[in-house]
């Protein structure tokens, strides 16, 4: 028996064979370009909860996510505006970097060996970045780390796959030495609080150092060094409140600064004495009409409110600030430039590869001894064999405008990049020591 299918239903039924053929080649189609398209995955390490979190690790993050958005739709100005890495879609990951060195050691394998990320930035502990380091280069993995202050990394260690993309911290305690000598400040005597790990150690030394040298005849005197995170800060100040000095240095950041602030204006501390600090402007949105005028403080690099102006800071200052709702400090501009140096590196790299995603030995091979510009100017790697950058940076003072809402900083002075960094083939100790041979401040 033949079964005869009427012409009008064998037609109907022909069309709707060819249109589940067509959608089922499209979905094909759209699979295959899917799994063409490669991606480009990127760790990104920086505090997400602990003392760190709200005023510096929280606001990198942020950073982090309205660049890699940016990035991603092809929306950053030229040189950055390429969509993604290169064409290649960014895939970010976020880590917390709370909990210590220890586990930041197991987070860098997960991400190397689980997530299989092309590349690792972050980092704001220097006790972090000495641990992380040599983990990376061990296994040959790419890192950028786009903070943290110790001159240690490059100057004790020599690496392959591990870059700083900012300055460490010899330049602002060099650079606010020099911004007392350039205004004049009357320093015979001098106290230091700082944390007692690799950050507020170095730090400390270098600024003792560089007073030896631009004030020879200060003397120090109080030498607090609290612990990481200890949050009470009486016994401390009133060590500083009674043996006053006529000039007070601290590289304290993060939530334990806003702590010491808090506790030691009621008390009149910043009355008593000049407070200088090496890396302060972060805590200024947060702390607002809380903070006390006068003040003669750093941002680790030409940031925030002390940022030079040009086509590229004025975009990503509008980016971040529409993102955030706040205008951003030195948190985010440091991890501005590692993205937008990485950026280039991994578009480099690619262009020297054949238009192919680069591994990791290429990526440091583009990166080692490169340039580019930032929001906060021009950063080279020009220390540590290629691997560690130097940039310029300001110094100012804290002013409240009560019309404003906001502090702001006034009587700036810059620094540029050979004025208050160690040349190639010196240690920043060695340098200071020297008396800053090679500088060049004019």
């Amino acid at each position: 028996m033949t079964l005869t299918i009427p012409r009008s239903r064998w037609s109907r039924t022909l069309q709707r064979g060819a249109r589940l053929t067509f959608a089922a080649t499209a979905i094909a189609g759209l699979s295959l370009a899917a799994q063409a398209q490669e991606t480009f995955k990127v760790g990104i390490v920086s505090f997400l909860s602990g003392q760190a979190a709200e005023s510096f690790g929280i606001p990198a993050v942020n950073g982090a996510k309205a660049l890699v958005e940016a990035f991603n739709k092809g929306a950053a100005p030229a040189p950055y505006n390429k969509t993604g890495f290169g064409g290649m879609k960014i895939e970010p990951i976020y880590v917390d970097e709370a909990g210590g060195a220890t586990k930041q050691v197991q987070e860098l394998r997960t991400l190397y060996d689980r997530e299989k990320v092309d590349a690792v930035v972050g980092y704001v502990g220097s006790g972090d970045c000495l641990a992380v380091a040599p983990v990376a280069e061990e296994m040959k993995k790419f890192l950028i780390l786009y903070d943290c202050g110790t001159p240690r990394i490059f100057e004790d260690g020599k690496y392959s796959y591990v870059f700083r993309t900012a300055a460490h911290a010899t330049m602002d305690n060099v650079a606010l030495a020099r911004y007392l000598q350039a205004r004049k400040v009357k320093v015979e005597t001098f106290n230091m609080i700082n944390q007692d790990y690799a950050w507020g150690q170095d730090s400390k030394k270098d600024f003792t150092l560089s007073m030896g040298k631009l004030f020879p005849n200060a003397k120090a005197g109080q030498d607090q060094l609290p612990k990481f995170g200890a949050g009470q800060y009486g016994t401390e100040i009133s060590a500083l409140m009674g043996s006053p000095a006529d000039v007070t240095h601290s590289s304290l950041w993060g939530g334990d600064l806003q702590a010491f602030i808090l506790q030691a204006n009621p008390r009149g501390l910043f009355k008593k004495t000049q407070v200088v600090f090496s890396a302060g402007d972060h805590v200024l949105p947060g702390l607002g009409d809380k903070m006390p005028d006068g003040v003669i403080l750093g941002a680790r690099g030409a940031y925030g409110l002390m940022s030079p102006k040009s086509a590229l800071n004025d975009w990503w200052w509008e980016l971040y600030s529409k993102a955030a709702g706040v205008y951003p400090v030195q948190a985010p501009y440091r991890m501005a430039q590692a993205l937008l140096g990485l950026k280039l590196v991994v578009e480099k790299a690619m262009a020297a590869n054949g238009g192919k995603k680069p591994n990791h030995e290429q990526l440091a091979a583009a990166l080692k001894g490169m340039e580019w510009d930032s929001p906060a100017g021009k950063i080279r790697m020009a220390l540590g064999d290629g691997h560690q950058a130097i940039q310029e940076t300001a110094i100012g003072k804290t002013r409240y405008d009560a019309a404003k809402k906001m502090v702001m900083i006034d009587d700036i002075q810059r620094f540029p990049a050979e004025c208050v960094n160690p040349p190639a083939n010196m240690k920043s100790e060695d340098w200071i020591k020297a008396g800053f041979p090679g500088a060049k401040c004019n």
